[in-house]
């Protein structure tokens, strides 16, 4: 196992020469944490996480051998536990549900964990640990464990996909927060296309709903996807319990 991998799961590695480190692996994401609130993703680096805390670039090699390493240490303080309450009572759709809004909810406040890229599966514990929970919430399902683990993957992917895309149109804050829907996009479309006759559909969907309330694009959108992806779920779930019977 990793030297970071056995310092996050707090697992002996082995005894090491030289003084007692410094700093724990957990300071070491932290640091990172903050780095990246104030720059982004692109400004982790072992230079950048070094200096956060203190000492050398060198030094912070003797916790992590790669950037690779450093962002997934980086990435697990950001994500942070699941908590316990997540997953427990209702159906298994609201756990489903319930389960999915936390990960939005835990995006939108660092929304720069989405650029963050994966070199390998997660093998973390605060990160394995939201997996878990996630298992958790489709238990009595009858979907086999291979289909949950699926489910989670499609659910996360949406999730991560639509943060990242919110942050990029300006519909999210900075903070997390929702923007303020002006309804540009569509505005825009009708400035291009009007009473041309060209892309008469898009045309009049952009003056629907530019006649319509205003709207918060990010919740919006989210409940859509959420509802969607939890419909076709269900379909499955009803057939896997049929087949059980």
């Amino acid at each position: 196992m990793p030297r970071y991998l056995a310092a996050l799961w707090e697992r002996p590695s082995g005894t090491r020469r030289g003084p007692k480190p410094a700093v724990g692996i957990r300071d070491i994401g932290g640091a990172g944490v903050r780095v990246a609130d104030r720059g982004g993703a692109d400004a982790i680096s072992m230079k950048a996480v070094a200096t956060e805390l203190g000492m050398t670039t060198m030094s912070l090699y003797r916790y992590v051998d790669s950037k690779d390493e450093l962002l997934a240490v980086v990435l697990d303080e950001a994500y942070g536990p699941c908590r316990p309450g997540t997953v427990r009572g209702g159906t298994w759709r609201e756990r489903v549900e319930s389960w999915t809004r936390a990960i939005a909810a835990a995006l939108t406040r660092r929304s720069w964990i989405v650029d963050i890229p994966l070199a390998s599966p997660p093998a973390t514990p605060n990160v394995l640990g939201w997996t878990d929970a996630g298992v958790a919430a489709f238990d009595g399902t009858g979907l086999p464990a291979r289909s949950v683990l699926s489910s989670l993957l499609v659910l996360d992917g949406f999730v991560r996909n639509h943060v990242r895309q919110s942050t990029q149109l300006g519909a999210l804050r900075p903070d997390g927060g929702p923007a303020p829907d002006d309804r540009s996009y569509e505005s825009g479309i009708l400035d291009l296309v009007g009473d041309t006759g060209r892309l008469p559909a898009l045309a009049a969907a952009a003056a629907e709903i530019a006649r319509g309330e205003a709207s918060d694009f990010y919740t919006d959108e989210l409940d859509y996807g959420i509802a969607v992806l939890l419909d076709g779920l269900a379909h499955r779930v009803e057939a896997a319990q049929s087949a059980a019977l």
